[in-house]
């Protein structure tokens, strides 16, 4: 057997510890040489308590609105940011990948869940209900800051939701339209991870697994892109305002048994990185597989066919999608 492909592995610094966040900040501030940060941010936070901020963006909503991202780029223009410092889930990081985009500053980002755009170079905007995603290297973060201390204070059915967004991650990555032996390697170490950290997600050893595993899969999904799984549920989140980590979770049993028969082999390794069959993993940590939020699926699948990936493992039908959809909101896994 032979192969061929082309494989691309993004530069990104990473620094990885506990209780640690502030102090490594303030060490990736100073080497960046930076003099006026911007940070975005829900609420003040103690990660920043070592550096000079000097302007504090709040306007952080799910799937980053255009006129919000619009508001951050204006603050960052306005305070003369030279850096931006994003302290929180994956709107946060979204919201200051919107700013990079259009401005070039570099972003330390310091997750504080499972959601892994931290490292990854996509982005993502939502206006008029309509999500629009994109891969720019501008908004791919010079630095990721991962503290376990910072996802303890999750309450558990966010942190399982978070954690199985980044299971995702993994699962897509394995026949997305750029996957090759490389980032299928990562995305199944990064499900080995994963699945040991979801099951000990109350304990210190399981968010190190968990931010191990949330790391893998996200440098996985970058390379390899976006699934059917992700076209999906991007669609879905922005059409109909979609919690992003439920949606991804209530989807992923349903995409992952739909294209199951057409790479019985990606299915196996999965299922043995995973320990066991996923749906019997949902059922051990209280993950749901149930779609809440879509008030017509035939309106939703005739929304999402146009992102269907062509070189997904198995053709994919309007009809299909219903039928996925259907049996997502009664979560019904075959």
């Amino acid at each position: 057997m032979t192969s061929r492909f082309e494989h691309v592995t993004l530069g990104q610094r990473v620094r990885f510890g506990t209780g640690t966040a502030a102090d490594d900040l303030a060490a990736e501030v100073e080497r960046l040489g930076a003099q006026r940060v911007l940070l975005v941010s829900r609420r003040p936070t103690a990660v920043t308590a070592k550096i000079d901020v000097a302007a504090h963006c709040t306007d952080v909503a799910p799937h980053v609105p255009v006129e919000n991202a619009e508001r951050a780029r204006a603050l960052a223009a306005e305070s003369g940011a030279d850096l931006l410092v994003s302290v929180g889930g994956g709107s946060t990081t979204g919201l200051a990948k919107a700013v990079a985009l259009t401005t070039g500053l570099p972003i330390v980002a310091v997750p504080t869940t499972y959601a892994g755009s931290e490292a990854t170079n996509v982005w993502g905007l939502t206006e008029a209900s309509r999500k629009t995603t994109g891969v720019d290297d501008r908004v791919l973060p010079a630095t990721v800051v991962y503290d376990t201390e910072l996802t303890a204070s999750m309450p558990r059915d966010l942190a399982v939701a978070s954690g199985c967004n980044a299971l995702a991650h993994c699962v897509d990555s394995t026949w997305a339209p750029r996957a090759d032996p490389i980032n299928q390697a990562l995305a199944l170490e990064g499900v080995r991870a994963l699945s040991r950290g979801l099951r000990r997600i109350g304990d210190a050893e399981g968010r190190e697994f968990m931010l191990h595993g949330t790391y893998l899969a996200a440098v996985a999904f970058a390379s390899a892109g976006s699934g059917l799984h992700h076209k999906i549920c991007h669609v879905l989140g922005g059409a109909y305002d979609l919690p992003h980590a439920a949606t991804h979770t209530a989807i992923l049993p349903h995409v992952l048994a739909f294209n199951a028969s057409a790479v019985p082999g990606a299915a196996a390794r999965i299922t043995e990185a995973l320990g066991g069959e996923l749906i019997d993993l949902y059922d051990e940590i209280g993950a749901s597989h149930e779609l809440r939020g879509v008030p017509d699926v035939h309106e939703a699948a005739r929304l999402v066919l146009p992102s269907v990936p062509p070189s997904n493992p198995r053709p994919v039908t309007e009809d299909d999608l219903i039928s996925l959809l259907t049996a997502a909101q009664k979560g019904l896994v075959a």
